[in-house]
């Protein structure tokens, strides 16, 4: 955690620079994320993963901590990345995945899950307990979700106490949908105010502070507000510093502190760079990526539809789109529609639900078959340029080549630079 606290105390003394946080548990994410750090030579990657991705009942991923750290630090191996180099964060780190049992009960398993996240290597470490449990009042007192994440914070600390390592560092507040993305459509996003973020820092310190956590408190870094940006399905709300210039000025005096800023995905890259000149220095990205990702996916399908035999064809989008239709416990809850209007959300709605279903073995197959078949039979430039020109760029000035999965990885770098041009405006053109 070093490299990010550097980080942090360089944007305190008035460098406008801020980190790039990825939440994506996909191979190809990852690789992507790691080559485009290798050719810009950055000192850290930051990756997470969230409460229902990864916890000691597998998340979503069917992953632990443990399994998420060892499949980073696979890929880091197998493209030559320092491991040194990498930090990885868990997001959301409360009860959310256990709702549906009475908060002690689902406590006891957030405070398991936190505790193996920071035995696993974990160090950068999201208290949110905002989410409401079985028998909660609705919305949940700030009172109560503040003494939850106490409670929490004493979890990660034993859990430090008995690992070795760098300390575990801390981001509190939500002011965020719950993971996973917004259920329905943004109506009236409100910016969080000055003063409802000044309350959520101070009750933390007070109960912290009570708590007999201060060496805790003094590596709390961030606090989650929401800055005005969001996406749903099909729109985005993009970032307008006038609206957010006086709660980007309440963290200002503050020592040590940051924003963590969420759901930046489809943001410009200019309301990017604003975001962290405006004190918004940790940029949260995932369905960003793994829509791109997609993207990318999808062209690849189109090129083989244009360069491959009908009878060899892997036909990954329509193998996809029926795995989609017949299981469809990710989307039911976010896609209301049908017929042609469900079609499109299934594959290109900006909440990107198709990321779940990624690591089903008959669209991996499908996935597998489509880059042999343009392995074996390598796309001419012009099938690129029509599918891919941000791909194509990539290969024409030696950064990617006419690999299926290069050109997939040269696609989502596309977005990472638009990450590293806000964190690091001087470093890149």
């Amino acid at each position: 955690m070093h490299a990010l606290l550097d980080l942090i105390a360089r944007h305190k003394q008035g460098h406008a620079v801020g980190v790039t946080s990825v939440c994506s548990a996909h191979p190809i994410v990852i690789e992507a994320t790691l080559r485009h750090a290798a050719a810009i030579a950055s000192p850290l990657v930051l990756f997470e993963a969230t409460c229902n991705q990864v916890n000691q009942d597998g998340g979503y991923t069917g992953m632990t901590p443990a399994d998420f750290v060892a499949f980073v630090h696979g890929i880091a191996a197998r493209t030559g990345f320092d491991t040194a180099r990498i930090a990885l964060g868990g997001d959301h780190l409360g009860p959310n995945p256990w709702t549906s049992l009475d908060a002690d009960a689902a406590m006891d398993k957030a405070e398991v899950m936190v505790a193996a996240y920071v035995a696993a290597g974990f160090r950068k470490i999201h208290l949110d307990c905002s989410m409401t449990c079985e028998g909660d009042p609705v919305p949940l007192p700030e009172s109560e979700i503040v003494r939850r994440a106490v409670r929490l914070c004493r979890a990660a600390e034993a859990a430090y106490a008995d690992a070795s390592g760098e300390a575990p560092v801390y981001v509190i507040g939500t002011e965020v949908p719950v993971p996973g993305g917004a259920t329905e459509a943004i109506e009236g996003l409100e910016t969080t105010t000055p003063a409802a973020a000044r309350a959520t820092i101070e009750a933390h310190r007070e109960a912290f502070h009570a708590a007999g956590l201060d060496s805790a408190w003094e590596r709390v870094i961030a606090s989650v507000v929401q800055p005005g940006v969001e996406f749903d399905h099909h729109e985005v709300i993009d970032y307008v510093p006038a609206k957010a210039r006086a709660l980007s000025e309440a963290i200002v005096p503050l020592p040590g502190m940051v924003y963590e800023a969420h759901s930046t995905d489809y943001q410009t890259r200019d309301a990017l760079q604003a975001l962290v000149r405006d004190h918004f220095a940790i940029l949260k990205v995932g369905p960003g990526l793994t829509f791109a990702l997609r993207e990318a996916l999808w062209a690849l399908d189109a090129i083989e539809r244009d360069w491959i035999a009908l009878e060899q064809r892997a036909n990954l989008r329509d193998v996809a789109l029926q795995r989609l239709r017949d299981q469809p416990q990710y989307w039911r809850r976010y896609y209301h529609g049908d017929g042609p209007a469900l079609t499109v959300d299934l594959q290109y709605s900006l909440s990107d639900r198709i990321r779940y279903y990624w690591p089903d073995p008959v669209i991996e197959d499908a996935r597998a078959r489509l880059f042999a078949n343009l392995r074996d039979n390598p796309p001419p430039l012009p099938l690129i340029s029509q599918y891919l020109p941000h791909a194509l760029h990539a290969l024409r000035h030696d950064r990617a080549t006419s690999d299926p999965q290069s050109l997939a990885m040269a696609h989502v770098s596309a977005v990472l630079d638009d990450y590293h041009h806000a964190c690091h405006p001087h470093e890149s053109s």
